[in-house]
């Protein structure tokens, strides 16, 4: 069963995090430190392997649950390159809402409704010059219904000082979703394609402070119904805009850095969000503690509509039915695609064995409700969603 239907944001690079396709786990992924320094190849390889667990639940009904193995690997090669590659494969289970939150006849009773495995990896290489860098980079997921290939080429360059480095990077993905199988409504050979542009400024302010500013533009057409939702059709041109604010911050009273940042999303479906996130990095010795707390709200897709409730506010499934069949042009029942908020708290523990080998383990714990919608009551009649996510790590460089 795919579940690809968070805004394409994902870029190749790095170590994939499967479970960031499941819903509404992408507000968990904390984001990378802001850095401006000179560009230069590793001096040492990199080998680093995650597990992760995943799971979520709404009241009476755990969902989803999914683990994903990864590694990482980084290398210089011949003194100006270097080559990155990562490889993921997860396996999720359980089943989602069919309708709003409703669970579908197969998922009913806590019974499994489907099972998928996905495989994914990437693969960049970057030339380094003495104040600028250029990667390429080419990733490739698939699983039983869907498949997808992305490309990027990005640039990154600095100032003579190294206090300033400029980054403009291109992508393009193109998506095929064949669900033949099973689910609701019937997607055979369908293709979605997506291409970004991203601008972005990364500054040096004082010696305890970094700023960042990154906007990316995303053009995508093709395909964008689930296949595995009732009454789901939605436009066939999603485009979208995303600025990202970060500011670092070195707190040398405590020898700790705080980490803040800000996004802003908006796309043509009419969802917009807003995101901030707080991180406070803390060495103790050996280890090093990183508590984080994020908050998310979302307006509703102009699309979206709400269900029907009962006069005690129960879900009222005839009555959606028949305000479904009476809607023209697009629709949708989606969940995700309704307006929310979001609050995720975070901790992660790393300790350094020696100083080229590091164990850490990360938590994180998200609660998504309409109460917590940050214009007052989200959309009315769904369930709350909670999710959890555990990942240990172990890298090493030699």
């Amino acid at each position: 069963m795919s579940t690809h239907n968070t805004p394409p944001t994902q870029s190749a690079g790095g170590v994939l995090l499967a479970t960031l396709l499941l819903p509404g786990l992408a507000s968990l992924v904390a984001m990378a430190p802001t850095s401006a320094a000179a560009e230069t190849a590793p001096e040492k390889s990199t080998i680093a392997v995650k597990y992760g667990s995943y799971s979520d639940s709404q009241p009476g009904w755990d969902r989803i649950t999914a683990t994903a193995p990864q590694v990482y690997v980084q290398a210089p090669i011949a003194g100006d390159w270097s080559i990155e590659a990562s490889a993921v494969a997860d396996n999720v289970s359980g089943a989602t809402p069919y309708a709003h939150t409703q669970r579908s006849g197969a998922s009913s009773g806590g019974k499994i409704g489907m099972s998928d495995e996905r495989k994914a990896g990437d693969v960049k290489i970057t030339r380094h010059m003495a104040r600028s860098a250029l990667s390429a980079s080419v990733a490739y997921s698939t699983e039983h219904d869907y498949q997808s290939t992305a490309v990027g080429l990005d640039a990154r360059w600095s100032s003579e000082d190294n206090n300033r480095t400029w980054t403009l990077g291109v992508g393009a993905s193109n998506d095929t979703i064949d669900n033949t199988a099973s689910g609701i409504n019937t997607a055979i050979n369908e293709h979605k394609n997506t291409h970004e542009i991203m601008g972005g400024i990364t500054q040096v302010l004082t010696p305890t402070d970094i700023v960042q500013f990154n906007l990316t533009r995303g053009v995508g057409s093709g395909y964008f119904n689930d296949p595995y939702k009732s009454y789901d059709l939605r436009p066939n041109q999603r485009d979208t805009w995303i600025a990202l604010a970060r500011w670092n911050h070195y707190l040398e009273p405590f020898d700790a850095s705080l980490r803040t940042s800000y996004r802003y999303y908006s796309d043509t479906f009419g969802v917009q969000s807003h995101t901030v996130g707080l991180d406070w990095v803390q060495p103790v010795g050996k280890l090093t503690f990183t508590p984080g707390l994020r908050y998310y709200s979302q307006t509703a897709a102009d699309f979206y509509f709400d269900p029907v409730l009962t006069a005690q506010g129960q879900y009222d499934a005839l009555g959606t039915l028949m305000r479904v069949v009476g809607l023209k042009g697009y629709k949708s029942a989606d969940q995700r695609l309704s307006a929310f908020g979001a609050v995720t708290l975070s901790m992660k523990v790393a300790y350094a064995i020696t100083p080229d080998t590091v164990v850490d383990l990360k938590v994180e714990t998200y609660r998504q409700s309409a109460d917590l919608y940050l214009s007052g009551t989200g959309s009315p009649g769904l369930d709350p969603f909670n999710a959890q996510f555990v990942q240990i790590g172990l890298s090493h460089r030699f």
